[in-house]
């Protein structure tokens, strides 16, 4: 059962082939049995699990079921959970626990799907490696000396050991693309506001999007049709009604023109993870698919951009967290200024404060015209540049990633190259373009990934290309050697 997709599990529960409650308990009991090697959950659901899983027996047995009615699904510790811890990967969160839950859960839980546990992440999803979560880094299933990628690593970790058959993660820069390709699964940036963002914890409330991931497009179109839809307790949502993401996987990519950006394929792309990609694309070509040269000329401002404009809502955003209304205080202040100098200095990890400063920094009398002001201008043009190749092209398809996982630690005392892992992603946030990253090939042991990006709300094209790749490779088929299969 662990190996199987969510659609294969969907037709095990229909046909009672198993009950939900005895697909929940396994899961429970191998995250029980393995998660201490892969360090991929923070809060397991445990008795809420079961009995949300008896529920969705008597819902299939009284044939109202839907299709997601009994999955077991983990969620990253993100999203506001009703009665279940919610921490952000951080030590200021780490009492949390909300009294409502997140759209995005409240619309799981109308389909029956059933919540394992929340997932490891980067604190407050600022991070490219998982390793500045106050619960310690997770581990990749496929190198368990490697990076699962961030900020959504263990949701991804979990996903590829097998401990659960699908997740929910999200997406500021990159952070459920890159875990994705680092972990051998697929993961969907859906269109900025396509998802729901009522109960997701802000980092930058301007980039931040929830998504699926799943070992395949097909499940992750089935996730997106319970996560997808206009919400209207949430300003930034987009007043568009859901659609059923499922209906054209199967449709033809003949007469598809998928464009190929020629800075996504230059220097700082490893040579092996790029022959992969180009592979992946004759693949695409063999599917009927054209491919055109096209070009991003802005595309080397990304990442100063996303680096002034996410620390800079970062910084405003994380401002409520001060020791006096939830969350993390500490002891004995001997005043009110001392109360929120020493909770924001003990409760935040390194990464945070880093980007906290920058942020403030940046927005400050003096500054702001400076920085925040021209790198929102400078988005303008990086969006413009997307809207300029989509009237050449369909979709563009490049890497994930400018390689595949790197070791624990390599580039923790260098934030600049960290950030560098996000090169071919962060874009797409600033855009609010969708994108997509599919398993596409391994690098000495490891896999690496293809990005899709489509047009404003085009995911269902992104999940008909990558399902129809799908069906043409086993990439996304292939599991992390020595991974155990069956707990007793």
């Amino acid at each position: 059962m662990y190996d199987k997709t969510v659609a294969q599990l969907s037709a095990g529960l229909q046909a009672g082939q198993f009950s939900s409650v005895e697909l929940t308990r396994s899961f429970l009991a191998r995250i029980a049995a393995l998660d201490g090697v892969y360090n991929s959950f923070i809060s397991v659901a445990g008795e809420q699990a079961l009995a949300a899983a008896a529920a969705a027996d008597e819902r299939i047995a009284a044939g109202t079921a839907g299709p997601l009615t009994g999955i077991p699904l983990a969620h990253k510790d993100i999203f506001c959970t009703d009665g279940l811890r919610t921490s952000c990967g951080s030590r200021m969160l780490d009492n949390f626990v909300p009294p409502y839950d997140a759209t995005l859960i409240s619309r799981f839980k109308r389909d029956g799907a059933v919540t394992l546990g929340k997932t490891n992440m980067d604190e407050f999803a600022m991070g490219s490696s998982n390793e500045s979560s106050y619960y310690g880094a997770a581990r990749n299933p496929w190198d368990t000396g490697a990076v699962p990628g961030g900020s959504s690593g263990g949701s991804a970790a979990a996903v590829a050991a097998l401990l659960a058959p699908a997740a929910t993660g999200t997406d500021t820069g990159g952070s459920i693309r890159q875990p994705a390709a680092f972990c051998g699964i697929t993961g969907l940036k859906p269109t900025y506001g396509r998802v729901s963002r009522l109960g997701m914890v802000a980092f930058a409330s301007s980039l931040d999007q929830a998504g699926p991931m799943a070992h395949t497009a097909e499940d992750c179109a089935w996730l997106l049709n319970s996560m997808a839809g206009h919400d209207p307790r949430d300003a930034t949502s987009a007043p568009r009604a859901g659609e059923d993401y499922r209906a054209g996987l199967e449709d033809s990519l003949k007469g598809l023109r998928i464009g190929l950006p020629r800075e996504y394929f230059g220097d700082g792309l490893d040579a092996a993870t790029g022959a992969c990609i180009q592979q992946a694309l004759r693949e695409l070509e063999a599917l009927g698919a054209t491919l055109v040269e096209v070009s991003l000329p802005h595309s080397h401002l990304t990442i100063p951009t996303y680096y002034v404009i996410a620390p800079a809502e970062a910084s405003t955003n994380l401002s409520r967290y001060d020791g006096v209304r939830y969350g993390y205080r500490c002891d004995n202040p001997s005043d009110l200024l001392d109360l929120y100098t020493r909770t924001r200095e003990e409760g935040f990890g390194e990464e945070v404060k880093r980007r906290i400063l920058v942020g403030t920094y940046a927005l400050s009398a003096g500054y702001y015209d400076a920085y925040y002001k021209k790198a929102q201008q400078i988005r303008r043009l990086i969006k413009q540049d997307f809207m300029d190749c989509f009237a050449q092209v369909d979709l563009l398809a490049g890497p994930t990633t400018p390689g595949p996982a790197f070791p624990l630690g390599a580039k923790t005392d260098d934030p600049v190259a960290m950030y560098l892992e996000d090169i071919y992603t962060l874009a797409v946030n600033l855009a609010g373009l969708p994108g997509m990253s599919v398993p596409a090939g391994m690098v000495e042991g490891k896999p690496v990934g293809m990005q899709l990006i489509g047009q404003h709300f085009g995911e269902a094209r992104l999940l008909n290309v990558g399902h129809r790749f799908q069906q043409a490779t086993d990439w996304h088929l292939r599991r992390p050697a020595n991974l155990a299969v069956e707990v007793a």
